[in-house]
Formats: C-alpha cells, sequence, structure tokens
C-alpha cells in the first residue's frame, strides 16, 4: 500500500513566553492510499492544526512531515503548492465561493487557471462530479439560491477536479443540520471507496 503522508514527531507551538503551549506535542500519524482517517477531538485540540501541519498549509515548529516520500520542508514554494493543487483536495467548514458566479463557474474557477485542459474538458469533469454528488440541476444557480448542504457539495466537486490522491475534510458538516451531514458524510465515504484518502477533523463521534 502506497504511503502518501507521514508526519514524524511534529511540534506545533501557539503564544508567546508564559503563554506559549504546545498544541501538537511530538505527534506522529502515517496515511497510506486509501485510507479513510478520522481526527477527533474538542475545539482546541489541535485537530486542525494537525491537518493544516499534514498538508503544508502552515508550517511546524519540528519533526518531519513528508508527502510520498518527499520531506515538504525541502521543497521550493512553487513545487509544493503544485502537489496541493494537484494531488490534494480540501473541504472546509463555509465553502469559499464566490457571489459573483454560479455553481459551475465556482467549480471549474481554479482548474481553468491552473491546468493545462481545455475549457470544456474542465466543464464536462465538473459536470460528471456534480452528477455524482446529486446538484446537476443546480449548474446556473447563484450560491445565495441553494442550501448549506448543496453549497457544501460544490465544494467537494471543486476538491476533486484534480483527482487528487488525498481530500482534507475540516468540520465539514460542522454548520449543517443532521440530514445534510449525513449526506455530505456518505459523499465523503463514496470518494474513499473510489480508491481516494480522506483525512477528516471533526468534533462529533458520528462521523468517525
Amino acid at each position: 500500500m502506497k504511503n502518501i503522508i507521514t508526519g514524524e514527531n511534529i511540534v506545533k507551538a501557539f503564544g508567546e513566553g508564559d503563554e506559549k503551549r504546545n498544541v501538537l506535542d511530538g505527534v506522529s500519524v502515517e496515511i497510506n492510499e486509501g485510507e479513510f482517517v478520522s481526527v477527533m477531538g474538542p475545539s482546541g485540540s489541535g485537530k486542525s492544526t494537525l491537518m493544516f501541519a499534514l498538508s503544508g498549509m502552515d508550517g511546524i515548529d519540528s519533526g518531519k512531515v513528508a508527502f510520498e516520500g518527499m520531506d515538504i520542508s525541502a521543497l521550493r514554494e512553487n513545487e509544493f503548492a503544485t502537489i496541493r493543487r494537484t494531488k490534494m483536495g480540501f473541504v472546509f467548514q463555509q465553502p469559499t465561493l464566490l457571489k459573483n458566479l454560479n455553481i459551475l463557474d465556482n467549480i471549474i474557477l481554479p482548474s481553468m487557471s491552473s491546468e493545462r485542459k481545455n475549457a470544456a474538458q474542465i466543464t464536462e469533469r465538473a459536470r460528471v462530479l456534480m452528477k455524482k454528488v446529486g446538484i446537476e440541476e443546480l449548474e446556473k444557480r447563484d450560491i445565495t439560491q441553494v442550501s448549506g448542504g448543496q453549497l457544501q457539495r460544490a465544494g467537494i466537486c471543486r476538491a476533486l477536479m484534480s483527482d487528487p490522491e488525498i481530500i482534507f475534510g475540516d468540520e465539514p458538516t460542522g454548520s449543517l443540520n443532521s440530514s445534510s451531514a449525513e449526506e455530505i458524510m456518505n459523499i465523503f465515504s463514496e470518494i474513499n471507496d473510489d480508491g481516494t484518502a480522506v483525512m477528516l477533523v471533526t468534533h462529533d463521534a458520528t462521523e468517525e
């Protein structure tokens, strides 16, 4: 089984002087191809900090993080930016979608600016994903014309556009009602069943 991400003895502190504390204190973790990893704990316990460290979105004070065997601290920023863009997907509690674009255009926008594919290929990929998550009829809707659960599905589509090795979810159901949350979790399970690794940060034991 191919290793995707390894974190060894990760330390990350916040604060200064007497207020300084280690949010991550010698944490080690390994995520392999096709795994579904849930990180649970109360607010402030370091769940999101760990996700940001493993994904390279934030630096660490000591330890090591490797993606597919490459020490990410040794990579140039543009090299790791390419990895994040093509091999990682991110889904957050609140999807960061643009109000002046419809749902389809929000999904394809990052790919239009970063991938060497023509617009027709990118649009077709987006429509396939939208159908997969059940929002294919919403492509022309503004983001103010859909529900929170539908917005999160659009965010998942955007995260999957580059067919990443791993999807990171940071409290992706935190702002949804229980029915929508269950539907989103089922989508994550389906993504994982298709072979994509998932790392999910949550405070909800039902999402384990």
